[in-house]
């Protein structure tokens, strides 16, 4: 469903877009590669007096992250094709390379702030490296299943619970996982409304 056309009218100002790709390499491997580019939707003059046109790219950079099957990054790195102070931001990739040893899905954003926060990164990248943990999770999601086959037949999937359409108490568990189904059948809503209605029979 799109949003409802705006009743005032309006100009663009600022676009960003964010990309995230996922490969399976031949070594057993998976790469993410992040992408942030942001654009204004006018004209306006740099701080060294060159003159940014509207849809030329203010920040365009990618960072790549190689990840194993426990989705600990064993390789990174970042680059940019964009960037307000030119050489002075892009001397900051180097620094990215730390970001391995780190895990995807443990603490993973917090070890990211606490070592490239402030002038020790790339406000926009660290940002970028936000998106990853899941970006990971939902590229490997149906491989993962794939090769589990009924292998983990009796393992509570890790998804539930985890947004508001996989509650284990709404339709969509009880529909397609209603072995990990957590709310009341139809039979139990009536008894539980019959339970909570007063006695007339007395």
């Amino acid at each position: 469903m799109s949003l409802p056309k705006p009743e005032t009218s309006r100009k663009l100002l600022h676009t960003r877009s964010i990309r995230v790709q996922a490969y399976e390499r031949s070594d057993g491997l998976m790469d993410l590669e992040a992408e942030l580019i942001d654009y204004k939707g006018y004209d306006f003059h740099r701080i060294d007096g060159m003159v940014n046109k509207a849809g030329d790219h203010v920040h365009d950079m990618t960072l790549r992250v190689t990840i194993d099957a426990e989705y600990t990054i064993v390789d990174a790195q970042a680059s940019y094709a964009a960037a307000p102070y030119d050489a002075s931001c892009m001397a900051i990739t180097p620094a990215y390379r730390d970001m391995v040893g780190m895990n995807l899905l443990k603490n993973f954003r917090r070890q990211v702030k606490e070592r490239f926060g402030r002038t020790a990164g790339c406000t926009h990248m660290t940002e970028l490296s936000q998106v990853l943990p899941t970006a990971a999770v939902q590229a490997n999601a149906g491989a993962r299943r794939n090769r589990a086959g009924q292998s983990n037949a009796d393992k509570r999937p890790f998804q539930l619970d985890g947004c508001h359409a996989l509650s284990t108490d709404g339709p969509i568990v009880l529909k397609y996982y209603p072995r990990w189904y957590a709310g009341r059948q139809e039979g139990e809503q009536g008894e539980a409304a019959a339970a909570a209605s007063p006695d007339m029979s007395s």
